[in-house]
């Protein structure tokens, strides 16, 4: 049997253009981890390595790997993807393609650069600094970037990941590379372009209709099989030279239908498109998504109505999962994304300046039930207009939409992140508002008649955040209609009570920074290192301001910690408390409001940042809150305008009407409690009530009010409200105790024992694991058992430590 596919991943040979550096680099890879695995640079994460490695960057590299091929003839073409970004490629030192665009597949006709046996494939990566500039240089004006977000200049003129030229959470080394699949292919009769899928739901079932385009280089027959679900179909194919479309209709009689985590099954069909050469599989799930955007009093909603039923968003912003793609892998992806769907998230925002995913990315996520609000990959700078670089913009989307339509998780595509706010950011654009304005709408109007023309049904939406189509306002302080992104706490360095004066329709954006976690901090600084204002620790925060407004927000609602570990330990605890303050309040508002997103998710790499995920996949005290206050029946205490009274909010996102039995006491500082009353609660579906009201006045002075609820659904929560300031309290010694056993099933049983009052009881390990809950409160004579499962089963026996809010100061 002849050769007709050769894969060409696997090891290659990396060198800089005068051999000088020379390296193993594995494919998919990047330049750097390759160099770092090899001995020829540090690990760019520790210490202050990142300050050294620029010249990485600076200079051009070249990968080659030899390969045989048994026939040289017939029609051949080279299957690349996500090539990053600026590179030569040649067969036996021919060129035979010029990439300039990671997010595009490029499949060059080869065959007149092949010869039978021996054959030689080269890949010149280009410089991104010097292509950068070089580009900017022949732009015919200036096309400003944001200069905070990228301390490497002009990666706005590159169709590259924004965020590998820094920004203010991510390591600025511009790495390159090859990340996806590159192999020779011979083209038989044809080869399938892309598989498309259309769904029309009616009381009879749905309908969807399947169309595959075949590329064929000349006219010919062939048969095409479609296969959904058990049903098999064979149509012969007449093909011309070009592109070639067919279409085939399946009919569900009694369709089982996707649904997002938490308002259903994820139930999915299998799709299958196979011709002689080449089989294709999707997984299909069937289901109706809507984006209603009506007028009311307020100004206009933005919700999204799934199967008919308006659904509330719970979830938070998806960031590349590693700043190196050789340090990102399948396992890591779907650990991050499990965890997203274990804190009762149901969508992810996939934002504008890292990558389209990969394939199994959108298929974890069909499988989880998180939709997907999908960016496309532009965001925080302007850009380029000219011809070549729309066009270029054209054929990215084109081929990314093509790639992805039939993933049911995806149910938004967005223009872009916050490109019209960037119009107000910088001198040049400020100064001729008009030029940059008509200069965005020609890049907005290109991605959004890209995505339509590819997928006539696909929801779009024109950037984020926006008020509305054709609306270039202020989305950022604006709640009345569209999404928003509201940064004023953090970035204004307001308190965490303004969270409670805006009112906004979908806040796709809001965050507040902590460190990342102690152990993971020792990954990349030393003992001498832990101190906040440590150069390490300095470079490992990136926006700027950050590490003084951590400590300026603990100086207005804590008692200043002592010692490094504690300071880490309260950044995040504060974290925690600003977002639950966001989100309890937002959801007591549905269905004003029908989605909180909160910023972010996920690191990639050991850095102070927005996320409630550490780099490696912890969880930090935040995405433990998380879980509870994302909880689709929730308890949250909301205080009065005037501090009057608090309000115990009642939040149901289920189908069903739920029935909640509320305890409420008040707990002193010596951990005693006290009941203060007892009811049960009513909430319709997909409803927010307010369960009761408790008068300030009895919460008297040195008392915490708390409560406890239980649903008739089955889930449950707990809380505690400070009429004030943590500051405030006098807080003793709570004398906390830890017993560790062995648990039956494999980890780690933990009882956490107190004779006081403990606030935000953390338990923490230098063994990589989860922890079945923690930043809980215990009164005085309680206990608490935890389970602990170490990632690695065969590790050695863990230690812990504990945290609370009384002992950290």
């Amino acid at each position: 049997m002849s050769q007709s596919i050769i894969d060409l991943s696997g090891n290659w040979r990396l060198s800089s253009l005068d051999d000088a550096t020379q390296a193993l680099m594995p494919i998919p890879g990047d330049v750097h981890t390759a160099l770092k695995n090899a001995g020829l640079i540090p690990d760019p994460y520790f210490g202050r390595n990142e300050l050294d490695l620029r010249w990485v960057a600076e200079q051009d590299w070249q990968i080659e790997q030899d390969f045989v091929l048994e026939d040289a003839g017939g029609d051949w073409y080279l299957d690349i993807t996500d090539l990053d970004t600026v590179a030569t490629v040649e067969i036996n030192g021919e060129v035979v393609l010029e990439a300039d665009n990671c997010f595009r597949r490029w499949r060059p006709d080869v065959s007149r650069s092949l010869r039978t046996g021996e054959n030689r494939i080269r890949i010149l990566f280009h410089s991104s600094i010097r292509e950068g500039a070089d580009r900017q240089a022949k732009q015919p004006f200036f096309v400003p970037y944001h200069e905070g977000n990228s301390p490497i200049p002009n990666g706005n003129m590159l169709r590259k990941p924004q965020c590998h030229f820094g920004w203010d959470w991510n390591i600025a080394i511009a790495p390159l590379g090859l990340y996806g699949t590159i192999a020779l292919k011979k083209l038989e009769e044809s080869r399938i372009e892309s598989v498309a899928a259309r769904q029309t739901h009616t009381a009879d079932g749905v309908d969807v209709s399947v169309t595959v385009t075949l590329f064929a280089k000349f006219p010919g027959t062939t048969p095409i099989f479609f296969s959904f679900g058990e049903d098999r179909v064979r149509l012969d194919m007449g093909l011309r030279p070009g592109e070639n479309t067919v279409s085939h209709v399946f009919h569900i009689d009694a369709p089982k239908l996707w649904w997002p985590s938490g308002s259903g099954e994820q139930a999915l069909y299998e799709l299958a498109v196979e011709i002689p050469s080449e089989t294709v599989i999707r997984q299909i799930g069937l289901r109706q998504v809507e984006l209603l955007t009506d007028k009311d009093e307020a100004g206009s909603r933005f919700a999204f109505r799934i199967n008919g039923r308006e659904i509330f968003c719970r979830g938070a912003n998806w960031i590349p999962a590693d700043a190196l793609y050789s340090l990102t892998s399948y396992e890591k992806t779907r650990d991050l994304l499990q965890s997203a769907v274990d804190a009762n998230m149901n969508m992810i925002r996939v934002w504008g300046g890292g990558f389209y995913e990969a394939d199994w990315f959108y298929d974890l996520c069909d499988q989880m039930g998180l939709m997907v609000w999908q960016d496309f990959q532009f965001s925080c700078n302007l850009y380029p207009s000219t011809p070549d670089f729309l066009e270029n913009v054209a054929a990215e989307v084109d081929y990314q939409v093509r790639r992805l339509i039939t993933h049911p998780s995806i149910v938004l595509w967005c223009g872009d992140n916050e490109l019209v706010g960037a119009l107000t950011w910088f001198k040049q654009s400020i100064e001729n508002r008009d030029r940059y304005l008509v200069s965005y709408d020609r890049l907005n109007r290109t991605i959004e008649q890209a995505l339509l023309k590819a997928a006539p049904d696909a929801l779009w939406w024109p950037s984020s955040p926006a008020t509305g189509y054709m609306d270039y306002g202020d989305a950022w302080h604006a709640d009345g209609s569209g999404d928003m992104h509201y940064w004023s706490v953090w970035h204004e360095n307001k308190p965490f009570e303004d969270y409670r004066k805006v009112r906004p329709r979908f806040c796709s954006e809001f965050g507040f920074q902590s460190y990342t976690s102690l152990p993971v901090i020792r990954t990349y600084a030393r003992e001498g290192d832990m101190n906040i204002a440590s150069p390490v620790i300095e470079l490992h925060q990136k926006n700027v301001g950050g590490n003084e407004r951590i400590a300026a927000t603990m100086f207005r609602y804590f008692r200043f910690p002592e010692g490094f570990a504690n300071f880490v330990y309260l950044s995040q605890i504060q974290q925690a408390l600003a977002i639950r303050t966001a989100v309890d309040y937002w959801r007591s508002l549905k269905p004003h409001c029908m989605g909180t997103l909160y910023w972010q998710l996920n690191d990639t790499w050991p850095v102070a940042s927005w996320s409630s995920l550490d780099y490696g996949g912890g969880w930090k005290a935040l995405h433990y809150v998380a879980r509870r206050f994302f909880q689709p029946v929730n308890v949250a205490a909301i205080p009065s305008e005037d501090g009057s009274e608090i309000r115990l909010s009642l939040v149901n996102d289920k189908m069903d009407d739920v029935t909640v039995s509320l305890s409420l006491s008040l707990l002193s500082l010596n951990g005693e409690r006290t009941e203060l009353k007892r009811l049960d609660a009513v909430c319709t579906p997909d409803a927010a009530v307010i369960a009761t009201t408790v008068a300030a006045s009895e919460i008297p002075a040195g008392s915490l009010l708390a409560w406890s609820f239980t649903a008739s659904n089955g889930m449950g929560g707990e809380g505690h409200h400070v009429h004030g300031t943590y500051k405030s309290l006098d807080l003793q010694p709570a004398g906390l105790g830890l017993d560790v056993q062995p648990a039956p099933t494999g980890g780690y049983d933990l009882t956490v024992q107190s004779a006081g009052l403990a606030l935000y009881v953390m338990i923490e390990s230098e063994t990589p694991g989860r922890f079945s809950d923690n930043a809980f409160d215990l009164a005085a004579g309680e206990t608490r058992r935890i389970t602990f499962t170490p990632s690695d089963p065969a590790a050695a026996e863990p230690s812990f430590r504990l945290y609370d809010l009384q002992s950290c100061s």
